[in-house]
């Protein structure tokens, strides 16, 4: 397959995978999820020759991720292709499943996040698998990034003991090389006071006073991590409250209130340093006042993310991946960081080394999403090119 016809290759079934409603049922309750797309793409990869396995996501049901693989003739790398399946909710878009190509824009719900790399990656491994490679070519397409990767988490179980050699993460970088990405972690706060009348508050202890003076000292956390050391391309970690309860109606102290406080955190950091500085806090606030009764309690959390240069798989990777790209797009990747967390931090956890890149456009969650074509077809066309030279015999000349 030429390189054009990888590119209109990847265009159409974007367009199709737009078409498909996967909306995530951990972000939206009663949304589709991803069984139609994965039904989809089994059926159309297994026609090609792949190998193909629907795993199905522990205590989720009907949230399928879909392995295919491409067996090679040996004496290659293997090569893992990533990208997720799910989208966010569709609230105030007018035709979220339209998949309507508007001069280079492919415009719907995930056709930025992520369809479009995702098509990418598939016409790509279907113009390898038909050339013919030496090392394996696995599509990991999975379920559930949007929320609790439990999708990401089943394959990687899945693949445990024949681990590929290098994994490449689609996600919308506008065909940059992200190499480095934040963690999180969100804790759950309690704090308990005692209910009295409003006009007899020594009677009684505001829960909501406590919750003021955490949500202050949270800010103030906060205000540290900006002014303290950076990160080179991902910058500093923060602390917050984005959801805070308390108090059941006027004129009564109120008996409890709670927050949730969210920490980002940078390469270096562990995900679970955000319980350790909310458990700080707290206290900090009983030492003020020991009417302060509170708890915290780690609810989810994420590991921090950076490119491994002295893996020999993962730069030979990143190298061909950024050759490629300018050959065919005329603009060498750079080098970049991102707020946000990834699934490349799972991969990478399990022992394969990651990169990240694919095609962007705009409108990330939002009701205007679209794809730009142009980049979804220079990233097709550039995965031929990387997916032949990552899993050529490792004895060839590279």
């Amino acid at each position: 397959m030429t390189g054009s016809g990888v590119a209109d290759v990847a265009v159409r079934l974007a367009v199709e995978l737009v078409r498909i409603d996967s909306v995530n049922p951990g972000l939206v309750p009663g949304a589709a999820g991803e069984a139609a797309v994965v039904d989809r793409l089994a059926h159309r990869l297994a026609a090609r020759g792949f190998d193909v396995a629907v795993v199905p996501a522990a205590g989720a049901t009907g949230r399928p991720s879909l392995l295919a693989t491409h067996r090679g003739s040996g004496g290659g790398r293997t090569l893992a292709l990533n990208g997720h399946l799910d989208t966010v909710g569709v609230a105030g878009m007018a035709e979220p499943f339209a998949g309507r190509i508007v001069g280079d824009r492919l415009q719907g719900r995930g056709a930025c996040d992520m369809k479009g790399g995702v098509a990418a990656m598939v016409a790509a491994a279907e113009a390898a698998a038909a050339s013919g490679t030496a090392g394996d070519v696995v599509l990991a397409l999975v379920a559930d990034e949007e929320h609790a990767s439990v999708g990401t988490e089943a394959v990687l179980g899945r693949l445990a003991g024949r681990l590929p050699d290098a994994c490449l993460v689609g996600e919308p970088t506008e065909l940059d090389l992200a190499v480095a990405h934040r963690g999180y972690s969100v804790v759950e706060v309690s704090l308990t006071g005692r209910a009295a009348h409003s006009s007899q508050p020594a009677d009684g202890v505001n829960a909501v006073v406590h919750l003021g003076r955490l949500l202050a000292a949270v800010e103030a956390r906060d205000a540290e991590l900006a002014a303290g050391p950076a990160h080179p391309v991902v910058g500093t970690g923060s602390l917050m409250s984005t959801v805070v309860r308390g108090g059941t109606s006027p004129f009564v102290l109120a008996d409890a209130a709670s927050a949730v406080v969210e920490r980002r955190t940078v390469p270096g950091e562990p995900a679970t340093v955000g319980l350790d500085e909310v458990e700080r806090i707290l206290g900090a606030l009983r030492r003020d006042d020991p009417c302060v009764e509170g708890r915290a309690a780690l609810a989810l959390a994420r590991e921090p993310w950076e490119h491994d240069g002295t893996s020999p798989a993962g730069s030979e990777l990143a190298t061909v991946l950024t050759d490629a790209l300018a050959g065919c797009n005329g603009r060498r990747p750079d080098g970049v960081g991102v707020p946000y967390w990834m699934e490349s931090a799972l991969w990478e956890g399990a022992g394969v080394p990651t990169v990240v890149c694919g095609p962007a456009g705009g409108g990330l969650h939002a009701a205007d999403e679209w794809g730009d074509l142009r980049q979804l077809r220079g990233y097709a066309e550039a995965l031929v090119v990387a997916i032949d030279r990552f899993c050529r015999p490792l004895d060839a000349d590279n």
